[in-house]
């Protein structure tokens, strides 16, 4: 995504910490996922499809830089331009809190996705430090100039499209420090975060399948009352074929 500030974020401390969660996990989540068409929408600065073993895989940025083309797909989210029932796996990186329409951005996963095709959802948590940050935060930088979405808001949109959630988990739980040493300092808070503050991490990822209901089969009208057996009638023996 084109966003003022975002390059320059993904450089920084609290960039790479985020990054370094989102990859670490994206790479278990996506290693066996299987079809033929991946995409990931937006952030096309990272690689979260590296580890999956679909053979195309590709990136979809919206309005580059004349100079700088990161993506190998260049277009509006909001009107994709990918045939219906086609893509196997989105992942959308950050998309949906920094969009002016992330309803219409599902609604066009939804189209594209095959059924029974996944999607995976990265964004921040408006319930956690980095939530609590951006409600004080008034400067309008990245990132937090979005407006983040909680995850319960998140499910209820993608059930809502015909999803059925798969999979969820929280991540990024040290304060939003903008210094590398104290996000280290903090690192302890990590697994103490998981165990016990499960929904309080700063970065949640989403993953969802969508479910296309099946058809459903008319039985034929089998007859319910049983047919009458056929009276039985005693065999006449013909004159001249009886035993003499």
């Amino acid at each position: 995504m084109s966003i003022p500030g975002l390059d320059e974020w993904l450089r920084s401390p609290q960039g790479r910490y985020v990054l370094d969660w989102e990859q670490q996990e994206l790479d278990a989540v996506v290693v066996d996922i299987f079809g033929f068409n991946a995409l990931q929408i937006g952030l096309p600065q990272c690689e979260f499809l590296r580890a999956n073993r679909i053979p195309l895989r590709q990136t979809v940025n919206e309005f580059a830089a004349a100079d700088v083309v990161f993506a190998d797909v260049i277009c509006d989210f909001t009107a994709l331009p990918f045939a219906a029932h086609g893509a196997d796996l989105v992942v959308l990186p950050h998309v949906l809190e920094f969009s002016d329409d992330p309803h219409q951005i599902l609604r066009e996963i939804a189209r594209i996705l095959i059924p029974e095709g996944q999607v995976i959802v990265i964004g921040f948590n408006p319930l956690s430090l980095w939530g609590m940050r951006r409600r004080f935060d008034r400067s309008g930088d990245f990132p937090w100039h979005g407006a983040y979405l909680s995850l319960n808001r998140l499910k209820d949109w993608l059930q809502l499209l015909g999803f059925e959630i798969d999979l969820g988990t929280f991540g990024c739980y040290a304060p939003p420090l903008s210094q590398e040493k104290w996000l280290q300092r903090w690192h302890f808070i990590e697994n103490a975060g998981r165990r016990w503050w499960g929904f309080s991490g700063g970065v949640y990822i989403l993953r969802a399948i969508k479910r296309t209901p099946g058809m459903r089969l008319i039985a034929p009208k089998w007859r319910t009352k049983a047919v009458a057996a056929k009276a039985l009638h005693p065999a006449v023996q013909k004159e001249g074929h009886g035993r003499h």
